[in-house]
This record gives structure tokens, C-alpha cells and sequence, in this order.
């Protein structure tokens, strides 16, 4: 069983859903992608989605693009984020995520990006611009590797697109919970059409899924949890660690904030 696959398991034993954070790594400071790593786990996330910035994040909106702009100025490459997640590996099973567009893994090399992951110890990739069909030689390559392939779910998807993306996906998908870019929003979904997508998506789905894009508040999540296993963090976190003044600030902010955000 992987780490994916345990994790979701024992959440579900225990009555229990999914806090992921979304970090862009080596934002704000060179050189804290570990130890944001860290106080992650210090601060009860389930798992973790680390992006690999991208100078033309088509599924981003503004926090996420100006994070990975500042990221690839502080040196942020595949590389430099698997020898973080591999340091991290050494003393966790945090089951850890990666996001990133198609073309930095194409000019890498698919089998050579997978061979890196799986030696690092990455347990899944979200490719956002990559739907299941144009995806076959990265999930042979993810297979042979025993990385997850997590597919996307639209607002707009047919009940058949989603059963068809359930069964693409490796251990669980996920939900954007609009039509639009990533961003932190003060509404959520709030006239109802979000509560009524993610009932096709139970419906229609047998493995887990999480929803993301949009959640900033506990609310946010208390809400998405009554649907589904898990909600994604991303731009709220982003923000508040962009005003950190240090890298001990910026760790303490995120198990801080982390933990605020499970519904009491």
C-alpha cells in the first residue's frame, strides 16, 4: 500500500478528511523549502503539494504566479525541490505531492523525471495541463515508478468525464472548485452550484477526491469536507508567507495558520 493510499485509508477509518497545503518552494527565502516541509507536519497537514514554478502557470492566478516568479529567482528547480523532498524523506512518511506543468517534464525527460521522483521519494503528480487522454507514456512511466497520477475534475465535467477521470487516476483526483484560476477567495461556491458539483463528483466517483482552488477559511473547509476526502490550501498560505520577514517567522505562520484552519 503507498503512503497515498494508507493515508486516505486511516483518515477514513477514523472518521476523518484531508488538510493538503499547496506550497511554491523557495518562497519566500532561498533555501526554507525543508523546513517549510517541517512545520508542515508540525502542524498537521496530511499531505503536502509542492508546485514546480513555471515562468507561464496557465492554471495560476496572481499569488501563485508572482510566488513562482520570486521562487525561480531564489533558484528553484526540480532538482533542487527533490533533494528537499529527499532530505524530508530521510525522517518522514508525509505523503508528498508535486505540481507542475507538462513542459518542464518534457525538457527534463519523462523517464528521467520519474526515476528522480520515486529516488526521492515523491508519492504523486497533478499536471493541471494534462489531460488523461494526451497522458499515456507519463503514466506508464508514473506506473513504473509507483508515482500517483492525480487528474483534474472541472466544474464543467460530464458525469461521464468524471467517472472516466476517477478511473485515470491512480489513488484520488481533484476537484477545481471553479471555472477560473487559483486564487484565495472570501466566498466560496456561494450560490450553491458547488455543493450540487461535488455531489455529481461523489456520485460519480469510487476512489477519493479533494477539492481545491478558492479555500482560504475553516469555513471553507468544514464546507468542502461534508462532500469530499480532503481540501487543498494554496494561495491563502502563499500569502501569509510572503509576509513573513524570516524564514522562523514563516514556519511558525504556517503551523499556525494550518492548524486554524480545521474546523473545531
Amino acid at each position: 500500500m503507498s503512503r497515498i493510499q494508507k493515508k486516505f485509508t486511516d483518515l477514513r477509518r477514523s472518521g476523518q478528511k484531508a488538510l493538503i497545503p499547496y506550497i511554491t518552494p523557495e518562497y519566500p527565502f532561498t533555501g526554507m523549502t525543508l523546513g517549510l516541509l517541517r512545520a508542515l507536519e508540525e502542524g498537521e497537514a496530511d499531505l503536502v503539494e509542492v508546485g514546480i514554478p513555471f515562468s507561464d502557470p496557465l492554471a495560476d492566478g496572481e499569488t501563485i504566479q508572482h510566488s513562482s516568479e520570486v521562487a525561480l529567482k531564489n533558484g528553484a528547480t526540480v532538482d533542487r525541490i527533490l533533494h528537499a523532498v529527499s532530505e524530508f524523506r530521510k525522517s518522514s512518511e508525509l505523503p508528498i505531492l508535486l505540481m507542475g506543468y507538462v513542459n518542464p517534464i518534457l525538457r527534463i525527460g519523462i523517464d528521467k523525471f520519474f526515476e528522480a521522483c520515486q529516488s526521492a521519494g515523491v508519492d504523486g503528480l497533478v499536471v493541471p495541463d494534462l489531460p488523461p487522454e494526451e497522458a499515456a507514456e507519463i503514466t506508464r512511466a508514473s506506473r513504473r515508478c509507483g508515482i500517483s497520477n492525480v487528474f483534474l475534475i472541472a466544474p464543467t465535467s460530464s458525469d461521464r468525464r468524471i467517472r472516466e477521470i476517477d478511473e485515470h487516476s491512480t489513488d484520488f483526483s481533484y476537484c477545481v472548485s471553479i471555472t477560473g484560476v487559483t486564487g484565495a477567495r472570501t466566498q466560496l461556491g456561494g450560490d450553491g452550484g458547488l455543493d450540487e458539483f461535488l455531489l455529481r463528483v461523489r456520485k460519480n466517483t469510487q476512489k477519493p477526491f479533494v477539492v481545491g482552488f478558492g479555500i482560504s477559511t475553516p469555513e471553507h473547509v468544514q464546507r468542502v469536507w461534508q462532500f469530499a476526502d480532503g481540501a487543498v490550501v494554496g494561495s491563502s498560505l502563499i500569502n501569509m508567507l510572503g509576509n513573513a520577514s524570516s524564514q522562523e517567522q514563516a514556519f511558525r505562520s504556517a503551523i499556525d495558520f494550518l492548524r486554524s484552519l480545521r474546523p473545531t
